[in-house]
């Protein structure tokens, strides 16, 4: 196969529903010689923030020399997205040739999207000479694709409702899923908190004897009036501690990403990477992870990128992948405490089997006008079932666009360059929009 054509094999697998499990990954891998038995990984769940966090331990360990492989999911755009070496993302002609080599594998078997990019994954990574790979569960966490591997260190960043259909409808059979990838003494770096995962993540490390570092009590961060914050480690750190560290991204939260990350790395020089104070400030300071609180200005006439402040006459966007209610808070907590705009004008779209009760109100109380679209794809909202979901008091406000690309210029002509378009309720819509504003992230 092609590039084209093994994308397009790749995605007639989306037929094949969503499966947990982990019967077809072992079977498959041991087909292949197991080569995700090689690899050194830091293992990473959770319910937000797990890309941040990701993407984090990517650059800082790069910035310090390492070789290290991310794999994460979705993409925005191009599956190449999904796998990275360090700054460089699969190439057309490898990916071509590892998909080609799976369906040659599995003949007549058939297994499902997200099995066939994890398989990919390991077989790329596994012959590259790697020091590390940062592996993101795709959904949960006991039963994900990913859960065969023994890592170096273990992540649950926090606890959230979120696909409820898969892993329960509560908190506790939530935390339950995502405490799974906890193996037999690997340390686990996390963020939970009482009430919302704490008790079973505890409960599960007790069981398997693996120690647990909490956000808040093993290590923690502090804000400083000058906009810097520090981190600091407990004993199980050696009273480790930073100071003056920025983060790039947009969002409170991010530090409490970054704290996550701090804790792996330092989790990590027990096992020889070594890293300096100085790579660790301007690792977190270059950190980029497009479409999460992402914010840039176009030029109205050039389409061009360019500074939030100027005479020119500019179109400001945010775009964030916000999706479930955890997400969409951190969102509206950013837009109160961090922009600033003279009117905000939102475009939403969402899949159908989200909770569009509760991420959809908080964020059309804040809008100015609200331009409801849909993403391409078979679980997409339809905007008059969105529209069903704005409260009555601001149904007035909205819009409803058959397709992004419309949404997107009803919002143009409406906007002033003191206002800031916000995009958000789906990484597929902020894919797709990213795409037309900014062009193909990978090429």
């Amino acid at each position: 196969m092609n590039y084209q054509q093994a994308w397009d094999y790749l995605d007639s697998l989306q037929f094949h529903k969503i499966k947990l499990g982990l019967e077809a990954m072992h079977s498959f891998m041991a087909r292949v010689g197991n080569p995700e038995q090689r690899l050194n990984y830091v293992h990473v769940a959770g319910t937000n923030g797990k890309g941040s966090v990701s993407i984090t331990l990517l650059t800082l360990l790069s910035r310090a020399g390492y070789r290290v492989g991310l794999y994460t999911s979705p993409h925005l755009s191009s599956v190449r997205e999904r796998f990275r070496i360090n700054d460089s993302f699969i190439s057309e002609k490898k990916f071509a040739e590892l998909a080609t080599r799976i369906r040659e594998v599995l003949s007549e078997e058939k297994i499902t999207y997200f099995e066939l990019t994890t398989a990919l994954a390991f077989l790329w990574f596994a012959e590259e000479e790697l020091d590390l790979v940062v592996l993101e569960t795709g959904l949960g966490g006991r039963l994900d694709a990913t859960n065969i591997v023994i890592p170096l260190v273990s992540v649950i960043t926090n606890v959230s409702m979120d696909h409820e259909a898969y892993l329960g409808n509560t908190l506790s059979a939530v935390a339950g899923e995502k405490a799974g990838i906890i193996k037999t003494g690997v340390s686990v770096v996390s963020a939970v908190k009482e009430g919302e995962g704490l008790a079973e993540v505890c409960e599960v490390c007790r069981e398997k004897e693996a120690p647990l570092l909490l956000y808040g009590n093993s290590f923690r961060s502090a804000l400083s009036n000058n906009g810097s914050w520090s981190w600091h480690g407990e004993a199980s750190f050696s009273k480790a501690s930073y100071q003056d560290l920025r983060c790039s991204m947009k969002g409170e939260y991010q530090i409490s990403n970054a704290s996550l990350a701090l804790a792996v790395i330092e989790l990590l020089k027990g096992r020889g990477f070594v890293l300096s104070a100085k790579d660790i400030r301007q690792g977190l300071a270059a950190v980029q992870w497009p479409g999460r609180l992402e914010h840039f200005c176009l030029d109205r006439k050039s389409r061009m990128r360019v500074q939030s402040s100027g005479a020119v006459d500019k179109i400001c966007y945010l775009l964030d992948g916000a999706h479930n209610p955890a997400g969409v808070d951190s969102l509206v907590q950013t837009l109160l405490k961090e922009c600033s705009f003279r009117r905000l004008l939102v475009i939403w779209g969402a899949m159908v089997d989200k909770d569009l009760e509760k991420t959809l109100p908080p964020v059309a109380e804040l809008a100015d006008l609200i331009f409801l679209t849909k993403p391409v794809g078979e679980r997409s909202a339809e905007p008059e079932l969105l529209l069903k979901n704005v409260p009555t008091t601001f149904q007035s406000r909205c819009r409803l666009y058959p397709t992004v690309e419309e949404a997107i210029a009803g919002a143009e002509a409406l906007a002033t360059e003191d206002d800031l378009i916000l995009i958000a309720g789906s990484l597929y819509l902020v894919g797709a929009s990213r795409k037309i504003l900014l062009g193909e992230l990978v090429r």
